[in-house]
């Protein structure tokens, strides 16, 4: 296992916007499954951005830069969907004093103590600014200013050291990707994918564009993960998220996976992938929602019937596709009503 290497990595896959102005945080707060008002200022959260019938158009990494005269609530999204995001989210602004954008600043990963993969790759940081006074050991989501960055506590499997986003101006001997290249050059490093995995390991879901529009918070377990706040009042889908909380309506659930990589597979086209169950072939049990593949294996989050944990045959494509083991999430699932 690794465990010492400090593992380094562009996370060029994520975009920071930010919203900013008077009304930042108020406009947020009634977008967003989360509660932007009552937001530590030493605290970044997860939350949700849903449809009016309560599907997700995206997930985030919200916190509050408190450095700027302004108020500014920033958010690490998927590149893919962070245009899009901004132009609908923009056309609910109305008359509120807030601009929304996507920001400049780059994002990095960074595991002092390595990932805690099996021979997982490790790169040599540059200076990073702020690294040598990070908290070993602490809390997902805790936030550490620096002067010139941002560091965010990512969320670890169980028993592995912390892993930090790193949200900055670029680093100029960091290897980083023309802007054209960066929706893309996460996917197909080493160290990028081996960062995926362990985000898919940890149980952290991101909505990425071929997701949209699928998936309600509690089938990608945001209520789990505390990506939900279910006594901030409305934002859009809040009456679909509440009624299948308060009425214990979730049968589906996010799972984790493994298999071996198979051949010819197109990390691009396996979000929103059908799963089987061989046992029951006829129709789709489930669909995968993030995939990476490192060290010879294909790591999976699903979503699935939470009936089906531990009795279905899973399979990737087919009834008859290559075979998914399930793996344990670093938190429990709820049971099903």
């Amino acid at each position: 296992m690794d465990t010492t290497s400090p593992h380094f990595v562009p996370l060029s896959e994520l975009a920071v916007i930010e919203a900013a102005g008077a009304d930042a945080i108020s406009f947020l707060h009634g977008q967003l499954t989360q509660d932007t008002e009552g937001l530590p200022d030493a605290q970044a959260r997860l939350a949700g951005y849903c449809t009016a019938k309560g599907r997700l158009l995206a997930s985030m990494v919200i916190w509050k830069d408190t450095r700027d005269e302004a108020p500014v609530l920033r958010a690490l999204v998927r590149r893919d969907l962070a245009e899009a995001l901004v132009k609908r989210l923009t056309m609910f602004v109305l008359r509120a004093k807030v601009q929304i954008s996507i920001s400049d600043l780059a994002v990095y990963g960074f595991a002092p103590q390595g990932l805690g993969l099996p021979a997982a790759v490790s790169s040599a940081p540059p200076h990073l600014p702020g690294s040598t006074g990070l908290p070993e050991n602490t809390a997902p989501w805790t936030l550490v200013r620096h002067a010139d960055a941002t560091w965010i506590a990512a969320p670890s499997k169980q028993h592995c050291p912390t892993r930090w986003w790193l949200v900055s101006q670029a680093i100029s001997d960091a290897s980083e990707p023309e802007p054209a290249d960066r929706a893309s050059a996460a996917d197909t490093s080493d160290e990028g994918q081996a960062w995926q995995a362990a985000d898919i390991m940890s149980g952290l879901p991101w909505v990425q564009a071929a997701t949209q529009d699928m998936f309600i918070p509690q089938t990608l377990n945001f209520d789990l993960i505390d990506g939900v706040n279910f006594t901030k009042g409305c934002y859009p889908g809040q009456e679909v998220v509440a009624r299948a909380h308060y009425r214990g309506a979730v049968k589906r659930r996010m799972a984790g996976g493994v298999l071996p990589v198979p051949q010819g597979i197109t990390l691009a086209s396996l979000p929103g992938t059908d799963i089987f169950d061989a046992k029951a072939p006829r129709n789709p049990c489930g669909r995968i929602i993030n995939a990476a593949h490192y060290d010879g294996l294909l790591y999976v989050l699903m979503e699935v019937q939470l009936a089906d944990l531990g009795q279905a045959d899973f399979r990737l494509g087919a009834a008859d596709g290559p075979s998914i083991s399930e793996q344990t999430l670093p938190y429990g699932l709820a049971a099903e009503a």
